[in-house]
């Protein structure tokens, strides 16, 4: 397995560079929603996603993108759902991208947050997130995606039988 760098000197960030995302949900009278968010640049809808952070774990710094970018509290979970990748700044001059997903399950919606004036938030069903976004891996994630096996990092581990 290749393990992906969490941070790249700059000298060698044309090779790639690692970024974090959140999969914002929540439950709705039984039914999963999905939390999208609009780019800045071009107003696409994809997800909260941002730079490794100190003293963060990767489902940490993913959940707190969350909060930035969308105004979405909640709890993280500790396994990443997968990864997708990207090219940033064009196509032909741009580096590769590769954004680790974490699933938060969201229990707080804030209605004013960091980056409120420069992007849009909504909630969207499975189904209609994943065909709102550009990447496939990442359409393929979200429509695969059950939170039913989740446990979310801050919730406590039950004790181990015979223990």
């Amino acid at each position: 397995m290749i393990q992906l760098p969490l941070r790249v000197a700059r000298r060698h960030q044309r090779l790639g560079r690692t970024q974090f995302a959140a999969l914002p949900w929540r439950m709705v009278n039984d039914s999963l929603e999905v939390c999208l968010i609009t780019s800045r640049g071009r107003g696409r809808w994809i997800l909260p996603k941002g730079w490794p952070m100190d003293r963060a774990t990767p489902a940490e710094a993913a959940a707190r993108e969350a909060r930035e970018e969308a105004g979405l509290i909640g709890l993280p979970e500790d396994r990443c759902l997968g990864v997708w990748s990207y090219v940033k700044g064009g196509a032909k001059t741009g580096s590769p991208h590769f954004a680790m997903v974490f699933p938060v399950h969201v229990t707080q919606v804030l209605g004013d947050w960091p980056e409120r004036g420069q992007r849009r938030r909504k909630w969207f069903s499975r189904e209609r997130a994943a065909a709102k976004l550009d990447a496939p891996e990442l359409r393929q994630m979200v429509l695969l995606f059950d939170p039913a096996p989740l446990r979310p990092v801050a919730a406590p581990q039950p004790p181990f039988a015979g223990s």
